[in-house]
């Protein structure tokens, strides 16, 4: 522990300050993954976890898009049908973004990032992980019920959800597992919130964290807000439905909208707390790859604090059309929480901006994450008008704008695995089927959305198995599945790229000349993460400790402790290999 504390500390080590130091003994095997509470093991637990989720998700939408191939589709019945989209939207929304992003990525990086040898609570991590992965399990097994699956969608509108209308032990199980799930992320939110204020190395003031950081830390303080509410929503919803307290239903005295409310009070708020950690691995990448700092830390940094507290004021935009809300107050609040996500997007481009730009799959998918936000926000915006919502609300055109950022989302996602993966294993992905898996994840897309946008514009209803005889919706309906098929096809290759790169092709420490803290270790990290800690005075650390000719700015030193950059220090050096593409990029291929 005294060289963690200690970066002046004297080791025998290979100039990093890597010290040959004793590994940590303990459990092997199947036994080590199930005991562990070392958050590496953890956090790649739920990614893997998460990324099986994604493809079980993925398999669900590829069934809904070929029954929505023709208008008289005949693959599922009806009753299928609303199985399969009600599991699709839970399984993406509750069991693989949030948990993929707040349990995997930042559970692995958020403390080596800080300089800390782990999280605050690691029996509490270790516990949230089970918790998560048994949610899951209990949410799936309604498949296996004499009654199928829940069928009510995935937002569980009162009076569908109740046990008149959904009757079984399908829905209950629904329940069950998005409770367990619940509790899994708010004591993610309690360990990531004590981590990030209590665990920072010295020289790690607020100032000087990375953005990766900064957006978890507010993502785990919205969790902490929202999910406790959902959790009392779900437990009122099973009350109604097994003990007859009539909370959401008019025969006993109650308010069938006030599920509304309670949800998508949670729902708002989670729709940032699913984007801000992936507005965080997209920032981090970005940056990375343009051999730049961040352009605007600070006001990135307050642009995602202001996400953060505006987020908790829009959820009614969701609810417009029930003419139970003030539609000037939520739609102006709606207006307003674009301004933040526009600084943001400003931010992005500016740090490309004269940047020696790398166009590697993580550097790609990023882009392909900012244009494809870029669209689900514009088209948000018109959502964000009340009349125009009412003409669009339940049809396909908010589908699309909800893929659009979802599909924004698992694009940055992958940017970061191909980011961090060299971090987390200590092996490169090939980059040729990176960028293979990438322009088919990123056209198919567009091509899955757009067709979507016209649709609803045209007026094709949402959550509709069958359609009507329209030459232009079924042509329009099978260009959206070829794009579905498209996306489901490059996740094929991501597998295939996992495997056939598996120890293959050795990334060392840094491999792309990185900027933040957690690529001053080795790759993989040490049980504790680090043997010792560079000098802090700034938000790159790992840079300027490999690149001590250049000046950086000192973030969060205090008054008269901030030194401007100047404009040849703010320059990007070549990298040393002396190409466009990684070290690693000819041997990938």
């Amino acid at each position: 522990m005294a060289d963690l504390l200690n970066p002046a500390a004297e080791l025998a080590d290979d100039g990093h300050g890597h010290g040959h130091h004793e590994e940590h003994h303990g459990p092997t095997g199947i036994l080590k993954w199930m005991t562990t509470t070392d958050h590496k093991i953890i956090g790649l637990s739920y990614t893997v976890t998460s990324v099986a989720m994604l493809v079980i998700g993925g398999l669900f939408a590829e069934i809904i898009r070929a029954q929505l191939a023709t208008p008289d589709g005949h693959l599922v019945s009806l009753a299928q049908y609303n199985e399969l989209f009600t599991m699709h939207g839970s399984v993406m929304i509750y069991l693989f973004a949030g948990p993929f992003a707040f349990g995997g990525l930042a559970n692995i990086i958020v403390p080596i990032q800080i300089g800390a040898p782990d999280m605050a609570f690691p029996r509490l991590n270790a516990l949230s992980y089970w918790l998560y992965l048994t949610g899951a399990i209990t949410m799936l097994l309604g498949f296996f019920t004499s009654g199928g699956a829940a069928n009510f969608g995935w937002v569980a509108y009162a009076p569908l959800s109740n046990s008149l209308n959904t009757p079984g032990a399908g829905a209950d199980l629904w329940i069950g597992g998005l409770l367990l799930t619940g509790f899994s992320a708010i004591f993610t939110g309690v360990n990531l919130t004590a981590t990030i204020f209590y665990l920072r190395a010295p020289g790690m003031t607020m100032f000087r964290m990375p953005i990766f950081t900064w957006n978890m830390l507010v993502t785990a303080i919205l969790i902490l807000l929202a999910f406790p509410v959902l959790t009392a929503g779900l437990i009122m919803l099973y009350c109604d439905r097994h003990f007859g307290t009539h909370i959401f239903s008019t025969a006993g005295g109650g308010v069938p909208v006030l599920w509304q409310h309670i949800f998508w009070f949670w729902g708002h708020p989670e729709v940032y707390i699913l984007a801000l950690p992936f507005f965080g691995m997209a920032t981090e990448i970005i940056a990375v790859f343009s051999k730049k700092p961040v352009f605007g830390y600070k006001s990135m940094v307050f642009a995602t604090l202001s996400i953060g507290a505006l987020s908790l004021g829009v959820w009614a935009h969701h609810m417009f059309t029930t003419g139970v809300v003030l539609l000037p107050f939520f739609s102006i609040m709606s207006l307003l929480i674009a301004v933040p996500t526009g600084i943001k997007i400003f931010n992005w481009i500016g740090t490309m901006w004269r940047g020696e730009l790398w166009f590697s799959t993580a550097m790609l998918m990023s882009l392909g994450f900012l244009f494809t936000f870029l669209i689900g926000g514009l088209t948000g915006v018109y959502l964000a008008s009340p009349p125009l919502d009412f003409f669009t609300h339940d049809t396909y055109f908010v589908v699309a704008h909800f893929h659009s950022i979802v599909m924004a989302l698992v694009l940055a996602g992958m940017g970061g695995l191909y980011f961090w993966g060299p971090k987390i294993t200590g092996y490169m992905l090939n980059e040729r089927l990176g960028k293979a898996q990438f322009w088919l994840l990123f056209i198919g897309t567009q091509v899955f959305t757009f067709p979507q946008y016209i649709l609803g514009l045209d007026g094709m209803p949402r959550r509709v198995p069958l359609y009507i005889h329209n030459p232009e919706w079924k042509m329009l309906n099978e260009w959206s599945t070829i794009g579905a098929v498209m996306v489901g096809i490059s996740t094929i290759i991501f597998v295939v790229n996992v495997g056939y790169s598996w120890k293959r092709y050795p990334a060392g420490d840094n491999p792309w000349d990185a900027q933040t803290l957690e690529w001053f270790t080795t790759s993989p990290p040490p049980h504790h993460n680090f043997y010792r800690l560079p000098q802090i005075r700034s938000e790159r650390p790992t840079w300027d400790y490999n690149h001590p000719e250049h000046k950086s700015l000192a973030h969060g030193a205090g008054a008269g402790a901030e030194h401007q950059p100047t404009p040849l220090a703010a320059a990007v050096t070549v990298l040393e290999h002396g190409q466009d593409e990684g070290p690693n990029e000819g041997a990938n291929e």
